[in-house]
């Protein structure tokens, strides 16, 4: 965290504390700022859920440190999948992929499939290395409203609710992370955000030639 100012260290040291005591927190990320904890609290996922007003048929998705940490969350990862961890992580691209049983199901909303990433900024990465564990990295803000870039915003949507607002002023990327379902025979782009789209077909197209696979990328 050398590259953090000492208030922010303190900021942060704090926050992993409040992790490791099932709290909440938010925080800046290279996207928008997120609302996080220990993802493998159902306490603290039920909380978040109130906090956002989100419906309950919402996933939510989750944040890692590092490539070790996605066994802890996943069953398997696909060729394609692991082609695009490289690719894109640490960055904006969330991957969905087939859950690990030992993660709770209110964090995939009942369903077998979770939405994971690798962030590319010190302090989700710093929290999640502190907890020891992958967190919960939803946006910031209510359902359906826009999300923040700074704490501003998230102190006018969340307001007390949360334990912890980290901050480090406006997040540089301003854009949610575009979502990729890996589960199928092809990619499918869920959500459109800070990685465009044609990035996603460069990297997949590149994917295709590798394996032998002319028509891969055809989902997308």
């Amino acid at each position: 965290m050398s590259n953090l100012s000492s208030q922010v260290v303190l900021q942060v040291d704090r926050a992993i504390e409040i992790l490791k005591a099932g709290g909440i927190v938010a925080f800046p990320t290279d996207t928008v700022y997120g609302l996080g904890g220990d993802a493998f609290n159902i306490e603290v996922a039920e909380r978040i859920f109130r906090v956002k007003q989100r419906p309950c048929h919402l996933p939510l998705p989750v944040l890692l440190a590092d490539f070790a940490q996605v066994a802890s969350v996943v069953d398997s990862v696909s060729g394609i999948a692991r082609f695009l961890m490289k690719h894109f992580w640490p960055g904006g691209l969330t991957l969905v992929l087939l859950k690990k049983d030992s993660l709770p199901d209110i964090i995939t909303a009942g369903s077998n499939k979770v939405a994971i990433r690798i962030p590319d900024h010190v302090v989700p990465l710093t929290l999640i290395r502190g907890l020891g564990a992958p967190i919960i990295g939803t946006s910031a803000n209510i359902s359906d409203k826009p999300s923040p870039v700074t704490t501003e915003e998230v102190e006018q949507q969340l307001g007390s609710q949360v334990d912890l607002i980290i901050d480090m002023g406006k997040c540089p990327g301003g854009l949610e992370s575009t979502i990729v379902d890996v589960t199928g025979e092809t990619p499918v782009i869920l959500r459109h955000g800070v990685i465009p789209e044609k990035e996603i077909k460069r990297a997949c197209q590149e994917y295709a030639r590798e394996v032998g696979k002319g028509a891969y990328c055809s989902g997308l």
